[in-house]
């Protein structure tokens, strides 16, 4: 059953101890600049105006040890949507739950994190135009 999206994926997002220079190893392993950097975050992506592969300062980092479960992988999503609050009753309908430690944050029914963030203005509208 296809149906309309809720949202559309934005930025797969790692945590690491070193936002820009994992960027700037991606970006030599991808090809693609990099498109935004602060001390806590970078994104590798097409150009400015294109979803991407995102970098978070995460401090006390350890790395995932897997296929050893003893430090699980650490991933999440960020899901852009044109209307939060409507977004937010709706994963909630699917089985999401909320999360502490910052707004529109939630957790999937296996307890991975994602966050819903709105659509930014460079993006067509959530299940209409390009996918990207």
């Amino acid at each position: 059953m296809v149906t309309m999206p809720i949202g559309r994926l934005h930025h797969v997002i790692l945590d690491c101890p070193d936002p820009l220079a994992l960027a700037a190893f991606y970006r030599d392993l991808l090809g693609h600049p990099i498109t935004y950097a602060d001390d806590d975050f970078a994104v590798v992506a097409r150009n400015d105006h294109t979803s991407g592969i995102a970098f978070q300062l995460a401090p006390g980092h350890r790395p995932p040890t897997w296929p050893d479960p003893a430090i699980p992988q650490q991933i999440h999503f960020d899901v852009m949507v044109d209307d939060l609050p409507t977004a937010h009753d709706q994963v909630i309908a699917l089985g999401a739950t909320p999360l502490g430690g910052g707004d529109h944050v939630y957790a999937d029914p296996a307890g991975h994190p994602f966050c819903l963030i709105p659509r930014p203005g460079w993006a067509p509208p959530v299940g209409h135009g390009k996918d990207e």
